[in-house]
């Protein structure tokens, strides 16, 4: 699919499900967000059925988000239903990694082979604080069990936060070194009014690259990247087993190449992160609709998706989403 300008999207992220077991201060306030009821959320089947039509249009790439994937009953046989759609070519996960000890055999057996971690903090208090509660010592077992099941890549998601983790940024460039982890920076977003983030620093990703360079020889991989890959600008420790990738979407632009649809767990079709403009595919979906009504939406999504989330009478300023990460999806 070709939107208005000239870029193809080819990539899918489709939430599960809102709830989550942490509360990430960037993510959503301590007393956690209003919660949806089994039947406001899209069924198993009704996401499945938008897949094979989207990739029937030319989506690729699938990942699974939240909330928190794995908390969501049934997610094994989703991923099993989602591997055997014909065309799809890539599928991953992203996940806290909380539970991902009890499921990564069960996922590895349904197909999946691809899996994002977010990891905040290599100390266990300070991961506590950012989590508001979370075990460090389960999430860093969950990833040595994907590990030992065979997965690959495994990629691990820092959002990279200043007089938080800043000091940090060196230590997990070096789970790289030994091991074949993709280790990706993001930059924290303007996303969410309510969320706590406001008590949470920016720092910028030529901050955290420059803090690695000044320890570790870097090499270039953005040369090798594939269609479907993100707006990561992607190294590699000279020597190393892994990938160090950064995304950089407060202080570099890369609307011009995103490539992405996401659908939410109540089956809206959002077309930018940073705008709050929806499509409601539920109701059609709900409506014993035609494929071709469905096929028409996610047509009209992309020929809808905006050109960048810049204000336009402030081409500096990003425009802020008023929802929450966790209601949307990563």
């Amino acid at each position: 699919m070709i939107d208005r300008f000239h870029r193809d999207i080819n990539y899918l992220r489709i939430s599960v499900t809102d709830r989550c077991n942490l509360r990430c201060r960037y993510c959503m306030p301590k007393e956690g967000v209003s919660l949806m009821g089994h039947e406001d959320i899209l069924k198993y089947e009704e996401i499945l059925r938008v897949v094979r039509l989207a990739v029937g249009m030319g989506i690729a790439k699938v990942r699974v988000t939240g909330g928190e994937p794995l908390v969501r009953l049934g997610i094994v046989d989703f991923i099993k239903e989602l591997k055997g759609i014909e065309g799809l070519q890539d599928i991953s996960i992203t996940t806290n990694g909380i539970l991902l000890e009890t499921f990564a055999e069960p996922l590895y057996r349904a197909g999946l082979r691809r899996i994002n971690v977010s990891l905040d903090s290599l100390d266990p208090e300070k991961y506590r604080y950012i989590t508001r509660g979370g075990d460090l010592a389960r999430v860093l077992r969950g990833i040595e069990r994907a590990e030992a099941v065979g997965f690959d890549p495994i990629k691990i998601n820092v959002v990279a936060i200043r007089h938080f983790n800043e000091d940090e940024v060196v230590r997990f460039s070096d789970m790289t070194v030994d091991k074949p982890y993709h280790v990706r920076f993001i930059e924290l977003m303007n996303i969410g009014n309510g969320g706590g983030k406001s008590s949470l620093a920016y720092l910028s990703n030529d901050a955290v690259l420059g803090e690695i360079r000044r320890v570790h020889s870097l090499v270039s991989l953005n040369g090798k990247r594939a269609s479907t890959d993100g707006p990561a600008r992607c190294f590699r420790i000279s020597g190393g087993k892994g990938e160090l990738g950064f995304i950089s979407a407060t202080s570099h632009q890369f609307c011009d190449s995103c490539n992405r649809l996401r659908l939410t767990a109540e089956g809206h079709l959002r077309a930018c992160l940073l705008s709050d403009h929806e499509i409601d595919l539920k109701d059609t979906l709900r409506r014993e609709c035609a494929d071709e009504d469905i096929r028409a939406l996610l047509q009209r999504a992309v020929l809808e998706k905006p050109r960048g989330s810049f204000e336009p009478a402030c081409p500096r300023k990003r425009k802020k989403c008023e929802r929450h990460m966790s209601s949307i999806g990563g």
